[in-house]
């Protein structure tokens, strides 16, 4: 069993940073990849971010590459999100989730999810 605890969202203004932190505790974190998740109000959850279990591959969508970075910290069980370049429409509910392997980075193939930080980028 993991559980996962987002922090680090917050108001900023559009072209500012933001880092994510994203706490798991269980004996089984390192095992599994760590990705991030973003919806939007009214909208689908859509990928944005993984890693593996070892920090040494990682994935990224298309609107958010050379923007974002997606970091882990194994001995403190934590994953980072660190998002700079900030646009409005990055404006989401932002979510971390464990999946098994990171190529399985569809909804479904999450095993466990956090309640999600809300990020708001204002123009």
């Amino acid at each position: 069993q993991v559980q996962l605890v987002e922090s680090g969202g917050g108001l900023v203004q559009a072209g500012g940073s933001l880092r994510l932190s994203c706490a798991a505790s269980g004996r089984t974190f390192s095992s599994y990849a760590m990705a991030w998740f973003r919806q939007a109000p009214g909208k689908e959850r859509f990928f944005v971010a993984a890693i593996d279990w070892s920090g040494s591959a990682t994935s990224y969508a298309d609107s958010v590459k050379g923007r974002f970075t997606i970091s882990r910290d194994i001995a403190k069980n934590t994953v980072y999100l660190q998002m700079n370049s900030l646009k409005p429409e990055d404006t989401a509910n932002y979510y971390c989730a464990a999946t098994p392997s990171i190529i399985s980075l569809k909804l479904e193939h999450m095993r466990y999810w956090g309640k999600g930080t809300l990020v708001t980028v204002s123009s």
